[in-house]
């Protein structure tokens, strides 16, 4: 089959009181949303917990929730890449942000400028009231005894989705990882946590470490650790996720890509994947009803198994047709054996970008930078990472040039000091150009707001942090003002409604 190139983006929506700024678990939301989108005619499908609403799916989105009730999260359906690829995305995303506007309204919401709440509590009775109760979550916090509160103050990305082919996914795969601390400088947007300002301009990266850092198993936390060096191939790359020193996750016992809801099992003695996978069948226990069962590996169980990681970059996958679970270890022994059995099984692999923290435009911005860069926000990583991957050959020797080790090493710099540190400005020019060079000459707008924010030397972490500091009275005083200058506008604001746009 002939590769046709595809974008989609997960947009995760911090979600504020629109009177004091405070983070807020929706209520009537989805409700709300659900009316919009069937009185604009759209097919839709509620999705339900316990009776309670907490998703809405459209052919053109899901849109749901993160990890809590104060954090919403759009899943954009993937768009047709290439020439025009960027303004289709666009304008699905700004519709699906308009409507999220108008949704939340009902619950006297709106969606903050943040790519974290800056004074959000994350005590154990604030977790209990706005987590969403997904089975998962007690596989993650009691079996293996992640930190899952550390994040429930709304911490938020802007997670661009491009595919690649898959005989060049590790490569794009390596490139995302070892480039991703510009995206980290150019999109940082979180310098304040609990009401102090945290010396970072993107605390919301320093997540993984206090999630995994007291975990059950070290290799949660391996996981999560910029690797040693570039992977060679997919094998090479399963072997580092899948291998000794890792414990899999709960393994579903049917088919299934809901990686949050599913039953699952969890297996005795702590397994890797790998010895799993290369056993008969493995006795373990289901996480909802605690029964014993014995499990007989899968297929499926490796294709259910690439969440299993959280660098800054995840490869993606999804075949047509599943192969014979012995034709995948046959595969994975050989050189480039699973690029060429995923291939002839139809596999369809993208890069899910991480690194990027949730920025839109907001009153400080457009007053600042203008319409032209405030249009530009929301779809840059977008852009960034697009253009990146359709220029694979100049991104690879700019990781090459300036080599595995020092590009991790500039990781913490640029969630410290973003562009203040001239190294990470320095890689930060690098990056736009090679992903400016990617893309199509029409689509270079939408990287107006990285090319501000390099002219500038300014995130939007530094005009958040601005607003707090400059602001009198207390913390309920100082959030008010962060609210009054940094909600997100609408898309209408800055002229970037579909109808504006004339692509869909």
């Amino acid at each position: 089959m002939r590769y046709r190139p595809k974008l989609g983006l997960e947009m995760e929506m911090v979600v504020v009181d629109a009177a004091t700024g405070a983070s807020l678990p929706v209520q009537s939301y989805f409700d709300s949303l659900l009316a919009i989108k069937l009185a604009r005619g759209q097919a839709c499908e509620s999705v339900l917990i316990d009776q309670r609403c907490v998703g809405v799916y459209t052919p053109l989105a899901e849109c749901g929730l993160d990890n809590g009730f104060n954090l919403l999260e759009t899943a954009i359906a993937p768009v047709a890449g290439g020439k025009g690829g960027l303004d289709r995305l666009a304008a699905v995303t700004y519709q699906e942000l308009a409507d999220t506007q108008q949704a939340l309204k009902v619950d006297g919401a709106c969606v903050l400028n943040a790519s974290q709440h800056p004074a959000c509590s994350r005590d154990q009775d604030w977790y209990e009231s706005v987590c969403v109760p997904r089975p998962i979550y007690n596989e993650l916090r009691g079996h293996r005894g992640w930190h899952h509160w550390e994040g429930i103050d709304a911490k938020a990305q802007n997670g661009a989705n491009t595919s690649v082919p898959v005989t060049q996914a590790v490569q794009a795969l390596n490139v995302a990882i070892a480039l991703a601390p510009a995206s980290i400088a150019l999109f940082a947007n979180s310098p304040l946590e609990s009401g102090v300002s945290t010396g970072y301009k993107e605390n919301r990266m320093t997540l993984w470490s206090r999630v995994f850092g007291p975990a059950r198993f070290p290799g949660d936390l391996f996981l999560s650790t910029y690797p040693a060096r570039a992977f060679y191939d997919l094998a090479d790359f399963f072997q580092w996720m899948f291998g000794s020193g890792t414990v899999t996750r709960g393994l579903p016992i049917d088919s299934s890509h809901d990686y949050k809801a599913a039953p699952v099992v969890i297996l005795d003695g702590a397994p890797s994947l790998i010895e799993f996978l290369q056993s008969r069948q493995w006795p373990g226990r289901r996480a909802d009803t605690g029964q014993s069962v014995s499990l007989q590996p899968h297929a499926h169980h490796v294709e259910y198994s690439q969440i299993g990681q959280f660098l800054d970059a995840r490869l993606r996958y999804r075949l047509d047709q599943l192969p014979a679970l012995e034709e995948i270890l046959v595969a994975w022994g050989q050189d480039g054996g699973l690029e060429s059995l995923f291939d002839a099984h139809g596999a369809q692999t993208y890069i899910e970008a991480r690194a990027p923290g949730a920025v839109f435009a907001d009153a400080v911005l457009l007053e600042d930078a203008g319409i032209d860069v405030a249009r530009s926000v929301l779809l840059s990583p977008s852009a960034l990472q697009a253009g990146l991957l359709a220029n694979l050959d100049d991104a690879w020797r700019l990781v090459t040039d300036y080599g595995w080790q020092t590009l991790g090493s500039l990781r913490l710099p640029a969630m410290r000091a973003g562009m203040d540190d001239p190294r990470v400005k320095a890689l930060c020019a690098e990056v736009v150009a090679v992903a400016k060079a990617g893309l199509d000459k029409s689509e270079g707008n939408w990287l107006a707001y990285p090319e501000y924010v390099l002219a500038s030397g300014r995130s939007a972490a530094d005009r958040q942090l601005d607003t707090w500091m400059s602001a009198s009275g207390n913390q309920a005083q100082k959030l008010i003002a962060v609210q009054a200058r940094h909600v997100a506008l609408h898309p209408a604001q800055f002229g970037a409604m579909p109808d504006q746009m004339h692509v869909l």
